[in-house]
């Protein structure tokens, strides 16, 4: 009847009643709830900062976002800009290519009057001139000096 096996079963029951009166197993249980708690703890903290690691990320992507959407309108604004600088520039070079050639028209306009002018008086003192000769080799005395003078004023006038 007392075989071995009945001794190792019957040590065993009096090592699992020792061990309940010396309350073994409600270690045994706070250590596992301290466990769980502290594992439960754990993964409260990396679900926190998982999600602080996603807010973090969205925050930067955002930025990310708004800072390429502003360099993109900076890029607009200056090319508009330099397109309006462009025709700015191109307006100021064809009012100042404008103003030059009109000035330069007016200096000719005004270079042609003066050669006409001078063609003019030198065509009258020619024919001033040619008159009086004639004037003085056909005509004598004080008829030939009242038509000289009389002609050569009329001369004067009609030419310029």
């Amino acid at each position: 009847m007392f075989t071995p096996e009945f001794w190792v079963a019957a040590s065993f029951i009096i090592l699992l009643l020792v061990f309940g009166y010396i309350g073994v197993h409600k270690t045994l249980a706070k250590a596992l709830d301290d466990r769980q708690a502290r594992i439960k703890t754990e993964l409260d903290e990396a679900r926190r900062l998982k999600e602080e690691a996603a807010a973090l990320l969205a925050e930067y992507k955002r930025r990310h976002q708004d800072a390429e959407s502003e360099a993109a309108q900076i890029i607009a604004t200056a090319r508009a800009e330099a397109e309006r600088a462009t025709a700015e520039a191109k307006t100021k070079m064809e009012d100042f290519v404008a103003r030059r050639r009109q000035v330069a028209e007016a200096k000719i306009a005004q270079a042609e009057a003066q050669a006409v002018a001078d063609v003019r008086a030198s065509a009258a003192e020619a024919a001033t001139a040619a008159a009086e000769r004639i004037l003085t080799q056909t005509v004598k005395g004080k008829v030939a000096a009242d038509l000289l003078s009389q002609g050569i004023e009329d001369v004067k006038k009609h030419l310029n």
